[in-house]
């Protein structure tokens, strides 16, 4: 997707395209990070709202009207505890109903001059739970963007039984270029888990700008599917027998030192 200000827009998007990627037989629709908004100021967020609020209704629609999981990558929730907001990925059944939420942990305040100025805390309240979702097609493992530099997280989750690695992001383009694809095939590899990353892509505003490449990778680091800019749909088979065969014959999580004194 390629998310602006206009909220009715983005989910008159996110419907349509839904409907293709339920056209093509997926029973996982993924959305990435700030599917409902992407505004110039993100202090004036209009769409916050409670986890069942209209914008999170949608998404159920589409789950229930589909009857396939639905990732509301991220939306913006609104907090309880002052005027920040919280980025929120929601994971909806088949039914429509509510099967996870997670609130992203680590929050992206970056100063790289002249290429990527951000400061998420400014206005996100992070979260601190790590989430799976046991759900129907398998055990998923939810993250956000930036949550991606950070591998002891998703050892964690794997650890705790996640076959499959939710990245719904909007990375810059100057990191993406450099980062992205490399740290997908990484938590891939480490984790024997496949990963499947939408991504925000192209300009939002004059002040913003997503590098693209929704990308699916499988749990050997390969590359299956990607789409590196444009609106659409990347679709995959996930084979979660493989993810079991790999894991014994290599059995790196099992081998894991979950208790390394530091130095």
């Amino acid at each position: 997707m390629r998310s602006t200000g206009d909220l009715e827009h983005n989910l008159a998007e996110a419907d349509r395209l839904a409907r293709e990627a339920a056209r093509r037989g997926a029973r996982l629709i993924a959305f990435p990070e700030h599917a409902d908004v992407v505004t110039a100021d993100p202090a004036e967020i209009p769409t916050a709202g409670a986890i069942d609020g209209a914008v999170a209704r949608r998404f159920a629609a589409m789950a229930s009207r589909h009857r396939a999981y639905v990732l509301a990558g991220s939306i913006y929730e609104r907090s309880p505890r002052g005027a920040r907001v919280r980025n929120t990925s929601l994971l909806f059944t088949p039914r429509g109903r509510v099967a996870a939420v997670y609130r992203k942990i680590h929050l992206f305040d970056v100063a790289i001059p002249g290429r990527a100025v951000h400061r998420e805390s400014g206005t996100v309240e992070a979260g601190s739970v790590r989430v799976l979702a046991r759900t129907g097609l398998g055990p998923m493992g939810l993250s956000i963007c930036y949550d991606l530099r950070f591998p002891e997280m998703y050892r964690a989750l794997a650890l705790a039984g996640a076959k499959i690695l939710l990245v719904p992001s909007a990375f810059t383009p100057y990191t993406g270029r450099f980062h992205w694809t490399a740290l997908l095939r990484a938590r891939a590899i480490e984790n024997l888990c496949w990963v499947i990353a939408p991504a925000q892509w192209g300009k939002h505003h004059p002040g913003r700008e997503s590098y693209g490449h929704t990308t699916i990778v499988d749990p050997w680091g390969t590359v299956v599917a990607s789409k590196p800019r444009g609106s659409g749909v990347v679709t995959a088979t996930i084979d979660l027998d493989r993810v079991d065969r790999l894991r014994r014959e290599l059995p790196v999580l099992s081998h894991s030192r979950r208790a390394l004194r530091a130095l």
